[in-house]
């Protein structure tokens, strides 16, 4: 999942890597939201919220949304410095080892959780999450040539709703290639919805703890890719 590129993907690949990426992400997201009330990957609401509040003079309340994107944004960046370093080097299992490096910073989140004061790490767990779900969103963004993106919602449905539209234009005759569009569009945003009901459910449970189980999963998605590249490279 995280080896394959170009035209070595297929649609059940790029499938099988966006349910569980978007599964996570969706967990994360509302992890956040319970723990400060925001969440971490709506950059659409913190662009938004950031434009209210400079229009009505309130520069104080303007900061959190300016740290939100900017997390996210460097996280973007750094996503795409790690795999063009690795791409550059000729690394196969770049991918993997970003997605690794998610799990390795998302452990780290959750170690800062055990001693930080609550009124703290709140504000410092949005600001990280969004910050991981950037190098995330970027990262599956590359290898798919931009056909998952497990945090942009709004995209995915927008996505899925094009992809109905053809298919409702066509009265369903055929296969096509909106069919596994939309497959992959439905697949994306369902797994998202579940992951953030078990991320709520979890979050209430467990507290920051979710933190190092989802560290865990992405963890292994990234080994077997690492091993897997390693094997492809010659010796």
């Amino acid at each position: 999942m995280l080896v394959h590129e170009g035209q070595a993907r297929t649609p059940g690949i790029d499938r099988r890597l966006a349910w569980p990426l978007a599964g996570i992400a969706g967990a994360l997201n509302a992890a956040g939201f319970c723990a400060f009330g925001t969440f971490s990957s709506n950059m659409t609401g913190n662009v938004s919220a950031l434009a209210d509040h400079l229009g009505l003079g309130e520069l104080a309340l303007a900061l959190p949304a300016v740290a939100l994107v900017g997390a996210f944004l460097a996280g973007a960046v750094s996503a795409t410095l790690l795999i063009g370093a690795g791409r550059h080097h000729r690394l196969r299992g770049i991918y993997a080892y970003s997605v690794l490096t998610e799990a390795l910073l998302l452990a780290g989140l959750g170690v800062l959780g055990a001693w930080m004061p609550e009124a703290v790490y709140g504000p410092v767990l949005v600001t990280g999450l969004s910050f991981l779900l950037g190098l995330q969103n970027a990262t599956v963004t590359q290898i798919t040539d931009a056909r998952v993106r497990t945090t942009h919602v709004t995209g995915m449905v927008t996505d899925l709703g094009i992809g109905l539209g053809y298919r409702l234009a066509r009265r369903g005759r055929g296969m096509g290639p909106d069919v596994e569009k939309i497959r992959l569009y439905g697949v994306t945003v369902a797994a998202f919805l579940a992951g953030g009901v078990a991320g709520v459910v979890a979050w209430r449970a467990l507290g920051h703890t979710l933190l190092f189980a989802a560290a865990a999963m992405l963890a292994l998605m990234a080994v077997p890719g690492i091993a897997s590249a390693r094997r492809l490279d010659p010796p």
